[in-house]
């Protein structure tokens, strides 16, 4: 196994164990929702902490029930990631072709591609 292999698993596996640790060990049993978003637990503590508190500004859109406005969330959260790999792997191709456009005209194996010599008559392949 190379060692970028050995890498690679080695932060899959840190990535499960952050996924199910929380919910083996029963961390947020004792919340009425543990998995509530940081909004809805702000939104909890500022009523608890000032009852008269009249909120600046109200959604635009308030989904009918959680489930669609997790869905929402995930969706959005997708969108974002496809927008970052899009731009990185953009990124990349362009500096991959740049460097492959200064190494000189070969065709990936080795080859010299056929062109027009120095003189300006055709080449022989």
């Amino acid at each position: 196994m190379s060692r970028n292999a050995k890498i690679n698993t080695l932060l899959l596996l840190v990535v499960a164990a952050l996924a199910v640790l929380p919910l083996a060990l029963g961390l947020g049993d004792h919340k009425e929702e543990p998995f509530a978003g940081a909004d809805a637990q702000a939104e909890t503590a500022i009523t608890e902490l000032e009852p008269d508190y009249e909120p600046w500004f109200s959604p635009l859109y308030e989904p009918p029930s959680g489930e669609i406005e997790s869905a929402l969330f995930a969706l959005q959260a997708a969108l974002g990631a496809g927008v970052l790999a899009y731009y990185f792997g953009l990124r990349r191709g362009r500096r991959q072709g740049e460097a492959r456009a200064l190494a000189g005209p070969a065709d990936g194996e080795g080859h010299e591609v056929a062109g027009p010599a120095a003189d300006g008559s055709p080449a022989s392949s």
